[in-house]
């Protein structure tokens, strides 16, 4: 399986303001057919989304508790946003922070880049660990204020089973966070 299937039509078969649905038709190398479909986002660049580990301190994350539509209940995750058109992607996380929770940071240093539905989407998410964070507030696009949460992390367990801590791609950061934690 080192061959890539072979595309043998793309067509969109739906829009919204963000994204393209295309439904694909493939060939694999064993000669077998099938039809996917994939979310195309409109940026154009496969890195279009950011997220930030923010650390108040050497002990304590901050996180947002905030509503998504998709499951119709509130979550608890990092700090995360799309990068604007022309926008660096640490300048996007660095907005993205100051926006959400409120703070600025002037140590920001990339953790993991993640794939969130390679089946699926075509966007990737880049993580950031951010540290000697500053005071700074930017009106940002949601429609109430988020909830900023300070979790300490010897109480990581603790949130691991929290219930409104579902989101995946903040369980994936966190987690190789702790497993590089001390290169930062």
């Amino acid at each position: 399986m080192t061959e890539k299937p072979t595309i043998l039509s793309c067509q969109s078969i739906c829009q919204s303001v963000l994204f393209d649905v295309e439904q694909v038709q493939l060939r694999f190398s064993n000669g077998q057919h099938r039809c996917f479909e994939r979310i195309r986002n409109h940026t154009g660049k496969t890195l279009n989304s950011v997220m930030a580990l923010p650390l108040i301190d050497d002990d304590t994350f901050l996180l947002v508790r905030e509503y998504g539509v998709g499951l119709e209940r509130y979550h608890i995750g990092f700090p995360k946003g799309l990068i604007d058109p022309g926008e660096e992607a640490v300048a996007a996380i660095n907005r993205e922070m100051m926006e959400e929770i409120h703070y600025g940071s002037k140590l920001i240093t990339p953790l993991i880049t993640l794939a969130p539905s390679p089946a699926y989407l075509d966007s990737m998410m880049m993580v950031f660990v951010a540290k000697q964070l500053y005071s700074k507030e930017l009106p940002g696009d949601e429609p109430e204020p988020l909830e900023v949460i300070p979790w300490k992390i010897d109480q990581v367990d603790s949130l691991l089973s929290h219930p409104e801590f579902i989101e995946a791609r903040s369980i994936a950061a966190l987690l190789y966070f702790l497993k590089v934690k001390h290169e930062y």
